[in-house]
């Protein structure tokens, strides 16, 4: 198990992203993705509207394919180092999950609660498969950002894509990064 589950809050005060390019099998089997994704939908989520949707994207050069006319459609035709990290960024790591944010309009719920569930959700996800002995992270990139991808992946227009989530063993150690310090970031009021 690549972490502690008896401690909570090691887990939390431990946990970092792995590079997608750099997971590897195993991911997730079927049960231990359900139990994650399961996991990842208990957040903060006022009026219970669920206003996200995750999508796991099983075939992956289906979802290549797309990328690649989604930039043609947005951005002309692509480059060879272009064609090359799209494809690279539609097949790294054994799972991946696309978060939808999907508000629920008109509602009594600020939009920006919304959002934030769906925010909210990413991170559990992330965190419920480190929890369950693997290494994930939460990227964007141009495709987060562009309307053909949302369409094609079922969003709607007033939806946003919060971020792909990519799951697996880490085909390397884990570096850590710098963080922030406590002192520059928290303040007690007044």
């Amino acid at each position: 198990m690549f972490n502690d589950l008896s401690s909570p809050a090691k887990l939390l005060a431990t946990r970092r992203s792995g590079k997608p390019r750099d997971m590897v099998a195993p991911g997730p089997d079927a049960d231990q993705l359900c139990a994650i994704l399961t996991a990842a939908m208990r957040v903060p989520d006022h009026g219970k509207l669920a206003p996200w949707r995750m999508l796991v994207i099983d075939d992956r050069d289906s979802f290549a394919l797309l990328l690649q006319n989604a930039f043609r459609a947005s951005r002309g035709t692509p480059e060879r180092e272009d064609v090359v990290a799209i494809d690279q960024f539609a097949r790294q790591a054994p799972t991946l999950v696309a978060v939808i944010s999907s508000p629920v309009e008109p509602s009594k719920i600020p939009l920006w609660e919304q959002q934030l569930s769906s925010g909210a959700l990413c991170m559990n996800l992330v965190t419920a498969a480190t929890a369950h002995g693997f290494v994930a992270s939460w990227i964007t990139g141009w495709a987060a950002f562009d309307p053909n991808v949302l369409k094609a992946l079922g969003g709607k227009e007033s939806d946003r894509i919060a971020g792909f989530v990519f799951i697996g063993s880490p085909g390397r150690a884990l570096e850590e990064r710098p963080r922030p310090i406590y002192d520059n970031v928290v303040r007690h009021w007044p």
